[in-house]
């Protein structure tokens, strides 16, 4: 028996996905290295302890909590019913990253629900464009703080975007400045390497959640650039910022004795046939700062 349970753990612990167990009072009893791996929380961190802890802190794409009233892992016990769903989980790293989750009930000889396991796996239709910026790491058109493209690298990206509109009037592309809000007073009152640290979140928050074709990178200090290429509608265009922007808002950077939270700005727009890099970017950087003279932590489009 004790053999059988070696061979399984064993095979569950090198499982690609993240496994982890929960009993009827969702405490964590297991936690395979494929969860360590994706969410980079050892074992030896979470088991013991209750998944509504917010360790994962799930959320949808609606900003919901789902571990607080809306966690798959009590529904499923409480009806027996397995679950599917779409989440962004938590990273140790403060970072957010998207994962299919599917939990089913545990069930004994008797046939009572003992407790729930949830697996989950890292979603890639929406890390191509890290895969791309990771082979670009080390040249001179990355951001060495946080890993993204450079000033550089976005002013040839940009140049190139107006080109094809000028070629293709039926392209459509969308243009997204972000700021950090209040990021002086984060290096005020945690230091600089927190603020380094608060970059690579947001920069990784951002990176984890766009599609392959889209570009992002760090224009400077505490400002990111996203170039959303083909088939961008006004509507589409508000939606997928607005989705940032909550993904930015329900991060959370751990530091010793304090968690770090942050919110962006953003300006939203269209890039228009007759624009010019400059142009563009007067208009995208104009509308940024409406959202922090309306209050911060908001998209204004135009």
């Amino acid at each position: 028996m004790a053999e059988d349970l070696a061979f399984y753990k064993n095979l569950v612990d090198n499982l690609h996905d993240g496994v982890y167990f929960v009993d009827r009072d969702r405490i964590i009893t297991y936690w395979n290295k494929g969860a360590e791996r994706i969410t980079g929380y050892k074992s030896s961190q979470v088991v013991g302890r209750s998944c509504s802890d917010n360790i994962l802190n799930h959320v949808n794409t609606e900003g919901l909590q789902l571990c607080q009233d809306h966690c798959p892992l009590a529904g499923c016990m409480e009806d027996g019913e397995p679950r599917e769903a779409d989440v962004f989980l938590h990273h140790a790293d403060g970072h957010r990253v998207p994962v299919l989750v599917r939990t089913a009930p545990l069930v004994d000889t008797q046939g009572n629900i003992t407790g729930s396991v949830e697996t989950f796996t890292r979603d890639n239709g929406v890390m191509g464009v890290h895969h791309e910026l990771r082979e670009l790491r080390h040249s001179v058109i990355t951001d060495k703080l946080t890993g993204i493209g450079n000033r550089r690298y976005l002013d040839v990206r940009l140049r190139s975007a107006i080109a094809d509109l000028s070629y293709e009037r039926d392209l459509s592309t969308g243009l997204l400045m972000m700021d950090i809000d209040h990021f002086k007073r984060v290096n005020d009152m945690h230091g600089h390497e927190a603020g380094d640290k608060a970059l690579r979140m947001v920069a990784a928050t951002l990176q984890h959640n766009l599609r392959k074709t889209d570009v992002l990178g760090r224009w400077g200090g505490e400002e990111f650039l996203i170039i959303l290429n083909g088939l961008v509608s006004t509507e589409w265009l508000v939606a997928i910022a607005e989705t940032l922007r909550m993904l930015v808002e329900s991060s959370r950077l751990d530091l010793e004795g304090a968690s770090l939270r942050v919110t962006i700005s953003t300006g939203a727009t269209l890039l228009r046939p007759d624009d010019t890099p400059e142009t563009a970017f007067r208009r995208v950087d104009s509308l940024l700062y409406k959202s922090k003279h309306a209050g911060r932590n908001q998209v204004s489009v135009g």
